[in-house]
């Protein structure tokens, strides 16, 4: 993804602390509070311009909604989209690393994680950036309920694989595997951008589901 600079987007953000939540180690073990009830809590590493968890959000309001995004570039366009979709009170945004999801986190404070199109990081001295490396699927077990779930998408066969041989190292169990989701749509499916970008050139689309035993 190329990042244009967006002198603007630093104030646009404080701005809005309703959605991007400051200093969100402080909600630590206590996301109950911040979202006023006791709902599950479902969270997207690298959300990216916020298509996919906001869609999510709007289709389950019996969900509670985090997107995790890094760059101020980047998590700009999510909240613009936010905004314009009245700020649905079950979903908030992050502006951290998804390495430290553990400060921010405690165990059982997230029911699911989604991973969407991430980077490959296809050398092999990257593997460990790869967000389905088992040094990230450790991070996720312990921010994750017991028995909680890890769902992926992606267009690249390459980081496919390597994340089924990731997951299943791990002793992960495999619920659901597609190598080309949009041949059977499931009703229920958000796409991302870059979802909608690449099934609309033909290219398939991967998807696994796997759960921590």
């Amino acid at each position: 993804m190329r990042l244009r600079n967006k002198p603007w987007a630093e104030e646009f953000i404080n701005e809005h602390q309703d959605v991007i939540l400051q200093n969100p180690e402080q909600h630590k073990g206590n996301w109950a509070a911040v979202f006023g009830n006791n709902h599950p809590i479902h969270i997207e590493v690298g959300t990216g311009k916020g298509q996919f968890v906001l869609g999510m959000a709007l289709q389950n309001p019996d969900i509670n909604y985090i997107g995790i995004e890094l760059y101020d570039s980047v998590i700009v366009c999510a909240l613009e989209r936010i905004i314009e979709a009245d700020k649905p009170a079950n979903l908030r945004l992050l502006k951290v690393n998804g390495a430290n999801l553990q400060d921010y986190f405690a165990k059982g404070d997230v029911s699911q994680v989604y991973l969407n199109f991430s980077d490959p990081w296809p050398k092999i001295r990257h593997a460990k950036r790869r967000l389905t490396h088992e040094g990230f699927l450790a991070i996720y077990e312990n921010i994750l309920i017991d028995q909680g779930e890890i769902h992926f998408k992606t267009d690249n066969r390459g980081l496919f694989e390597y994340s089924l041989v990731s997951m299943n190292a791990y002793g992960m169990v495999l619920n659901y595997v597609s190598l080309d989701l949009h041949a059977n749509m499931p009703e229920d499916n958000v796409m991302t951008e870059y979802e909608e970008k690449f099934s609309a050139k033909g290219q398939p689309i991967y998807r696994l589901e796997c759960q921590f035993k």
